[in-house]
């Protein structure tokens, strides 16, 4: 039977999970992870796993299954990097937040609102995910989105500012997105206060990022 290997990389560790696996395994990530030092670290940690597919997300925008950018949280040489030939397997490569996305969605038109190290974005409507990058437009002060609801701005600010923010972002993405729901997922959305947020939103589970890479094999 095939496997997917799930491999979802965030700033500070690489996720990795695959059907029939226990518990997810973790890799050291950071701002000086390059690609060709993720691939040996994934390689190492997965020797005794049995697999033959990979889905992958990515912590920044990817254009004809390739990164399309430098992602902000880590080293260089990520751009038109070839996971699949890196791997020696078939890869499907997503944007690391609609890859969450995708594992969340329920039906109508949903925005995913990723919150770690940045802040991912992506909308999926009708089942068709759409990567977005929104986190680095203009909010206040000169600073984007992300300033305020990612790591930098929770450090700066303190959880109760950080909490406000995140409210306040989540009314006005969720206005210009027309969205029906909210979910909002990432390692730091477990210190919301669900109560506190605008009707329509749901806390989102890093779990979810695996169904999305299943999901990202199932479609047509």
């Amino acid at each position: 039977m095939s496997r997917v290997l799930v491999i979802d990389i965030g700033g500070s560790s690489v996720k990795l999970t695959a059907e029939g696996q226990a518990a997810p395994v973790k890799v050291p990530s950071g701002s000086s992870l390059t690609p060709d030092a993720m691939v040996a670290a994934v390689r190492d940690a997965i020797a005794d796993w049995d697999v033959d597919r990979l889905a992958i997300g990515f912590p920044g925008p990817v254009k004809d299954g390739l990164p399309a950018r430098e992602p902000h949280n880590l080293g260089r040489g990520w751009v038109g990097f070839d996971f699949a030939r890196a791997f020696g397997k078939p890869a499907k490569v997503i944007n690391d937040a609609a890859m969450q996305a995708l594992g969340s969605y329920r039906g109508g038109r949903m925005l995913f609102l990723g919150l770690g190290t940045g802040l991912g974005t992506a909308l999926v409507v009708d089942g068709v995910v759409a990567p977005m990058e929104l986190a680095h437009l203009p909010y206040r002060k000169g600073r984007t989105f992300e300033d305020y609801v990612g790591k930098a701005g929770f450090e700066r600010n303190g959880l109760r500012k950080w909490r406000r923010h995140v409210a306040d972002v989540i009314e006005r993405l969720s206005a210009a997105m027309v969205a029906d729901e909210v979910v909002v997922g990432g390692g730091n959305a477990r210190k919301l206060r669900l109560r506190r947020l605008p009707e329509g939103v749901r806390l989102g589970d890093n779990s979810l990022a695996f169904q999305g890479g299943l999901r990202l094999w199932k479609r047509r």
